[in-house]
């Protein structure tokens, strides 16, 4: 309905005067969405947490450039590690000139070793918001609730968004087609209607594929709150991983993107390495047989995801050729390396750019 009235503007002589046209103008020069204003951020970006790829001086930037940084528990797992990574956080949120916050992503699975025990310090050192993965948010939102902080769910259906929606959750993080790491098997041009039809006053974020400015705004159009950006963030200069990692993200193409079941179980997205086509994308008869067992697969889904987590973590390092590199279909708009302030500055430009392309057509 809203890509109707939009085109419905542009063939209009009273272009000027469509009241769409003019909500999109004040939303772009103000940048007032509603997840501006639950997160206290300049831009609707949230800087998508990367397992193994996120990191503090990622967010760090993210924060000092006016968007939600964030990041995934499970990227600290040493002792102490979280918690003093918090307090410089913290640190630093509280020095701002800008609008700008942090997040982490729990993955509240059972099958996560860690999630009370990062749960307990991420509230502890009161953390502005959480994204939840793959599991009920329940708990989560009680918590941190109880001081006032944010929780976002990933959802890829509406199913899961009704169960998210009926614990108190503060918006969706809508992953779609085309995601880095566990993308969703929805278009976003669908999930996000459909999302903002049924939850009509739960912000939606939208997740996949996006990479540039044209496609926030056209995510924007749809009725999403803001954006959540991931692959284009592993190609800056503040992320550690490996430059054959970073390299592989810009000459990769969409068709490079592959699903695998190796990693986590769970479908998830890689490109397609020449290690990755010898160890398969498909679990075996045996591996499904535990996966699916009631007596064997909760265990064994938390063995696939350690071993395949040590894979993950070698495969980033320099000097590894056993390559398992995780990203989304959108590697076929990103064509360099830059600084994370570079990126969103670019990505800023781009949005701004691509509403007066619009203006053109009329």
């Amino acid at each position: 309905m809203l890509i109707f009235l939009l085109l419905t503007c542009l063939k209009s002589s009273i272009f000027d005067k469509c009241p769409f046209f003019l909500f999109i103008t004040f939303l772009l020069s103000n940048m007032k969405t509603k997840l501006t204003q639950l997160l206290n951020i300049d831009f609707p970006i949230i800087m998508a947490p990367l397992f193994l790829v996120s990191n503090e001086a990622m967010v760090v930037a993210a924060m000092n450039n006016g968007i939600a940084g964030a990041f995934p528990s499970l990227n600290f797992r040493k002792d102490g590690e979280l918690f003093e990574l918090l307090d410089r956080l913290n640190i630093e949120k509280n020095k701002l000139n800008v609008n700008g916050t942090y997040g982490v992503n729990l993955i509240v699975q059972q099958t996560n070793p860690l999630y009370r025990k990062h749960l307990d310090i991420c509230v502890e050192k009161k953390v502005p918001y959480y994204i939840t993965s793959l599991g009920s948010p329940k708990e989560v939102i009680e918590k941190a609730h109880a001081y006032g902080a944010k929780v976002f769910c990933d959802v890829t259906n509406l199913e899961h968004a009704q169960k998210c929606f009926n614990l108190g959750c503060d918006g969706f993080i809508a992953v779609g087609q085309g995601a880095g790491g566990h993308a969703g098997p929805n278009p976003l041009q669908v999930l996000i209607p459909a999302l903002q039809h049924k939850f009509k006053n739960t912000p939606v974020i939208a997740a996949g594929g996006i990479a540039s400015g044209e496609g926030i705004l056209s995510m924007l159009v749809l009725g999403a709150a803001g954006v959540s950006i991931g692959t284009r963030f592993i190609a800056s200069a503040e992320a550690t991983v490996s430059d054959d990692y970073k390299n592989a993200i810009v000459s990769s193409k969409m068709n490079d993107i592959v699903l695998t079941e190796k990693i986590s179980g769970t479908p998830c997205t890689i490109i397609n390495t020449a290690f990755a086509k010898k160890i398969g994308y498909k679990q075996n008869w045996l591996e499904r047989a535990l996966s699916n067992n009631a007596n064997t697969k909760k265990y064994f889904k938390m063995w696939v995801q350690v071993t395949g987590m040590k894979k993950l973590e070698k495969s980033v390092k320099p000097g590894n050729y056993d390559s398992l590199w995780c990203a989304g279909q959108s590697v076929e708009l990103i064509d360099d390396i830059l600084s994370c302030k570079e990126i969103i500055e670019r990505l800023r430009n781009e949005t701004n750019q691509a509403l007066k392309n619009l203006e053109l057509l009329n």
